[in-house]
């Protein structure tokens, strides 16, 4: 996968991840003490740490999930499997990942996946 696509997928995942616990900060007073206990640091240096079992206590069932797989992509972008499908291991177009992305499957086992799920 081109390393300059890579790089801007892995700062939009980070600005993501930003967003979603700014957005919680500025909802929940408990995350919010959460984060302020945290040493000093800024929001990205924030954003960039696991989400740890106490933080995720706080969050939504929807935002915990997204927190999860931007973690979890952010994770593949460091050992180099970004971009490829967990279950046919072919590369996941550009525009889905544009779209999406922190997306785990190609478009092909995304639709039968969840077609089995139904």
């Amino acid at each position: 996968m081109d390393k300059d696509f890579v790089t801007k997928m892995e700062s939009a995942l980070q600005k993501e991840k930003e967003e979603i616990i700014q957005t919680l900060m500025s909802e929940d007073e408990d995350f919010e003490a959460l984060v302020k206990d945290m040493d000093p640091k800024d929001l990205a240096d924030i954003a960039a740490d696991d989400i740890d079992r106490s933080t995720l206590e706080v969050l939504t069932a929807k935002d915990s999930r997204r927190l999860r797989l931007i973690d979890s992509a952010l994770s593949r972008i460091r050992n180099g499997r970004y971009g490829m499908c967990i279950k046919c291991n072919k590369k996941i177009p550009e525009a889905r990942l544009e779209a999406i992305p922190y997306a785990l499957m190609c478009i092909e086992c995304q639709t039968s996946d969840e077609r089995r799920n139904r």
